[in-house]
Formats: C-alpha cells, structure tokens, sequence
C-alpha cells in the first residue's frame, strides 16, 4: 500500500522523528534513544517516512544513516502555501475589525 506524505507526517512520533533528523543523519538506535518505545516501534516509524520519500537511508559500513529529503518537505510547504495567503488575508481583515472596534470604543459619544 502506498502511503501519502500527509499520513506519515500526521502522527507526532513522526513528527519528532523528522525534526530530529533534519540537523543531522541518525542512526535507528541514536533515534530511537530519543523516545520511550521500542525500537521495533521506530523502525515501523523510519518505514513509513521512507515509503512516503521524506527520509533516505545511506549505508556506511555496519549501520544505516537516516537524513531528511528536504525536496520532499518543499512538496508540502508548496501545499501549503496556498492556504498561508488566505491566512494572512482573513488575519489582515480581523486586525482591521479590531483597530476599527477598538478606535470606536475611545471615541466620546454625542
């Protein structure tokens, strides 16, 4: 079963696994020394992050180095984006609505 990018970054374990590993290349035990579950558990987690492309995996002798595919976190902030400038529209608008409540409120009334 393919996985989309959306389900893998959902759960917050996964989350955790990218922000980690978005400094620097772990390993499945360094990563898994970060959390209070099995390694069984991580190992399912770097799985998933891998079918969906947002981490690779290198090898360097005897141990598997996991690192961030930035290019594949670009994918989801272009997503993203489109929803970022109706933010910020309905924000401008509600800091409008609030300097106009707000200036009525000091004025006196006649």
């Amino acid at each position: 079963m393919r996985r989309d990018i959306f389900q893998a970054i959902a759960d917050p374990t996964r989350r955790a696994i990218i922000a980690l590993i978005a400094m620097q290349a772990m390993t499945p035990n360094a990563i898994a020394e970060h959390f209070d579950t099995s390694r069984q558990s991580i190992s399912k987690h770097l799985r998933i992050l891998s079918e969906c492309e947002i981490i690779n995996s290198n090898q360097e002798g005897r141990e598997i180095y996991y690192h961030l595919d930035i290019d594949k976190m670009k994918e989801i902030d272009k997503w993203l984006e489109q929803f970022r400038k109706i933010w910020e529209d309905r924000y401008n608008e509600l800091d409008k609505v609030l300097e106009n409540l707000k200036k009525n409120k000091n004025e006196p009334n006649i």
